[in-house]
């Protein structure tokens, strides 16, 4: 657990690795999808999995509005795909997404062996560069050697083009993929068929490619990615299971695991101190610009500072 003494809001998110043997027992490999809204995170869940396991809206502006795990089982691996809401929106407020990080921490505790970085293919405009300047802005370079970047919309590759060639028209997105590690993906949740005469146009072949990857990643990483937050909530969490275990003899692991995760995220928003909840409303009035350069800040200060209070 974090004492107060560690008061270092301007560290980085994400800030620690441990190798493969100091993480608890998993059943699965856990997986970050993250993405602006109207990516098309949901759909590559459901692209992934081959079934509709995630909502997929319509509308970019009513996309994921809360972390959702789901966990499936792909050519004798277990994975967990975890789909995250637009935390960055301009049409949120810090209120609306205070929960949704929360859940977030729930679902990644102690911490994702990969990261899912989703862009569109389209053509390269501000916003898309500013996507790509707040994911920079906001990882840790150690963090990249745990991310791959995923393309949707695949279609609108030109013909005969790769998704590396799409990449090399822009030094800015050439230069996120290469912070990646050279990693890069393409599907096309729409308008591809795995019976497609073109290999590389297949959401099947794309998928194996990529869960190859990352099966690769994971080996030479030797560990999964966390930081002094999801350590904090892991042991709350087990702290949970631990109580729910002696007082509710008939429940399986898994139904144990997740009540725990619930009574950890209410005693976190219902019952912090309201100097906490401030960090996040005092940012009310800034620009969606300044409030992500702020956030790695905020949640050191709500997950350190003042830890497990109530």
């Amino acid at each position: 657990m974090i004492s107060a003494k560690h008061n270092h809001p301007q560290r980085h998110i994400f800030t620690v690795l441990i190798t493969a043997e100091d993480r608890p027992p998993s059943e699965a490999d856990i997986i970050v999808i993250l993405g602006k809204t109207g990516a098309g995170k949901s759909s590559l869940a459901n692209t992934t999995f081959g079934e509709d396991v995630f909502r997929v809206y319509d509308s970019s502006n009513s996309g994921t509005r809360e972390c959702k795990a789901v966990t499936n089982t792909i050519n004798g691996r277990n994975i967990t795909l975890i789909d995250t809401p637009g935390l960055f929106d301009t049409n949120r407020s810090e209120e609306e997404m205070k929960p949704a990080i929360l859940e977030c921490l729930m679902e990644c505790a102690p911490g994702p062996h990969a990261f899912l970085i989703v862009l569109k293919v389209e053509k390269f405009t501000e916003q898309e560069k500013a996507v790509i300047d707040k994911i920079s802005e906001y990882f840790e370079e150690k963090l990249f050697r745990y991310s791959t970047v995923l393309f949707t919309h695949g279609d609108q590759l030109s013909e005969g083009d790769t998704i590396k060639e799409f990449v090399y028209q822009n030094e800015l997105m050439r230069d996120l993929v290469k912070k990646c590690g050279d990693r890069c993906h393409v599907i096309d949740n729409k308008y591809w068929k795995n019976s497609q005469q073109d290999e590389y146009r297949s959401n099947k072949f794309q998928v194996k490619e990529l869960l190859n990857t990352i099966e690769k990643m994971v080996e030479n990483n030797k560990g999964y990615y966390t930081n002094k937050m999801l350590q904090a909530v892991e042991s709350e969490i087990q702290k949970e299971e631990e109580s729910i275990r002696r007082s509710s003899a008939n429940m399986t692991q898994e139904e144990i695991r997740k009540q725990a995760q619930i009574n950890v995220f209410s005693k976190r928003v219902d019952k912090a101190p309201q100097r906490w909840i401030q960090h996040f409303l005092g940012l009310a009035s800034l620009n969606s610009h300044t409030f992500c350069k702020r956030l790695p800040s905020i949640l050191w200060l709500v997950f350190s500072v003042h830890p497990w209070q109530s």
